[in-house]
């Protein structure tokens, strides 16, 4: 569980996160969504480490970042995974070296443990005859699914997906979608989805923070966004017609 208390994040003159609190729940998809602008990807960064938030406290598991020495710091990132938006795979590593990189970096597992460790999460995330493969020799889903082999190789307790079906068609993205859930749920891993994929936030959308203007405007369930009176949200999730209909039509059941 990762516990955020009133952070504030501010950039020269303007105030990015304000007061935001929540709580992203362990073995749950925790989606972080809103407009760009809305304070989600500062959020994430926090969450991270990347930012220092000028009030406030981030928690991992009754651990306050901010308390933790420089030790106890380099433990936590061990137990952190990281997909990234664009995949940020190695280009001039195959498949198999781009899994291996972070047990080459932070374990001192012999070759032997680390192909044994490589070869079952490609397995789990379904490639298995990729490993020789360069990243520009396999499709956008399938470097999609490199890139959550790479962040879980390590057993995290604690997953951070960045826009992560960002340039994938809607197909593949409902498989990156089910396989993230599936693999939180294997593992029970918190896992933090920053999206504006609103397909996602219906697929898999188990914990969702709504941000507008720095503030949390609304937090709940994919369930709850049906029934919500909530303006701000309404307005964003079921700015399309599609979802409108959707809403409607479960509304009348």
């Amino acid at each position: 569980m990762i516990e955020v208390k009133n952070l504030e994040k501010s950039f020269g003159d303007s105030r990015v996160l304000k007061g935001v609190s929540t709580v992203f729940e362990t073995g749950k998809t925790n989606l972080i969504i809103g407009q760009s602008g809305s304070g989600k990807t500062v959020l994430l960064k926090s969450l991270l480490g990347i930012h220092s938030p000028d009030v406030g406290t981030i928690s991992f598991d009754g651990r306050i970042y901010s308390e933790l020495d420089s030790d106890e710091k380099r433990e936590l990132r061990t137990e952190i995974g990281m997909v990234f938006q664009g995949s940020a795979l190695f280009d001039s590593m195959t498949v198999e070296e781009n899994v291996a990189f972070p047990l080459k970096m932070f374990t001192h597992d012999n070759r032997a443990k680390i192909k044994e460790r490589v070869d079952f999460v490609l397995e789990r995330v379904n490639l298995i005859d990729a490993h020789k493969k360069l990243p520009s020799e396999i499709s956008g889903g399938m470097q999609k699914r490199v890139a959550i082999a790479r962040a879980i190789v390590n057993n995290p307790k604690y997953l951070f997906c960045d826009e992560p079906n960002s340039g994938l068609d809607p197909n593949t993205s409902t498989i990156i979608d089910n396989l993230i859930k599936e693999i939180t749920e294997e593992y029970n891993i918190t896992t933090v989805i920053n999206t504006h994929d609103m397909n996602s936030v219906m697929e898999i959308g188990e914990n969702i923070l709504f941000l507008k203007k720095g503030v949390k405007a609304w937090q709940g369930t994919k369930e709850e966004i049906f029934r919500t009176d909530n303006e701000a949200i309404v307005k964003f999730v079921y700015s399309s017609n599609l979802f409108k209909k959707v809403r409607e039509a479960y509304l009348k059941e």
